[in-house]
């Protein structure tokens, strides 16, 4: 039997485009099957993702698969890591803004994963960049300052003007 050339263009581009707006990745609200949670490592979206990104997704998208074969409602979300240094820092030497630098790369790491057809629920994605995400970091590490949990004087003074800076307070 003759061998087949494998047109990766007319294959993997057709189920691609099928893929895109997948609802079956998404859990369910009031479902009675099991629950369970699958969440990697959120990328810094300091620059591209390379292979070491994609191993490690992969990882995360079989035990997804895996479980929803098995009956469970699975929560497979996906989001950035983008507030702090690394990004701003990758921003600095780019010579961009950290808001647009951060951006723009979270829409190719986004592009980039949903190539691979990973199996998130693109509905629940987060980004620690963005003002509704962090809030709620700064008002619980400000309890947690309130009840002198984990801090000495010195680093607590520290820290709180930090977050309250960035707050823009």
């Amino acid at each position: 039997m003759p061998e087949k050339h494998y047109d990766h263009n007319q294959i993997e581009l057709k189920w691609y485009d099928q893929w895109q707006d997948a609802t079956f990745y998404r859990a369910e609200e009031n479902s009675t099957a099991p629950k369970f949670y699958v969440l990697e490592m959120l990328p810094y979206p300091s620059g591209a993702l390379h292979i070491g990104h994609i191993r490690n997704y992969s990882i995360g998208d079989a035990l997804a698969r895996y479980k929803w074969m098995r009956g469970f409602n699975v929560l497979h979300p996906m989001g950035w890591d983008a507030f702090g240094l690394p990004a701003e820092n990758a921003a600095i030497l780019n010579k961009r803004h950290p808001r647009d630098w951060t951006r723009q790369n979270i829409d190719n790491m986004k592009k980039t994963h949903r190539r691979f057809a990973f199996s998130y629920d693109w509905e629940r994605e987060v980004s620690t960049c963005e003002p509704e995400y962090y809030r709620w970091n700064q008002w619980f590490f400000l309890k947690m300052l309130g009840a002198r949990l984990g801090l000495s004087q010195e680093g607590a003074g520290e820290l709180v003007f930090a977050v309250r800076h960035r707050a823009g307070e």
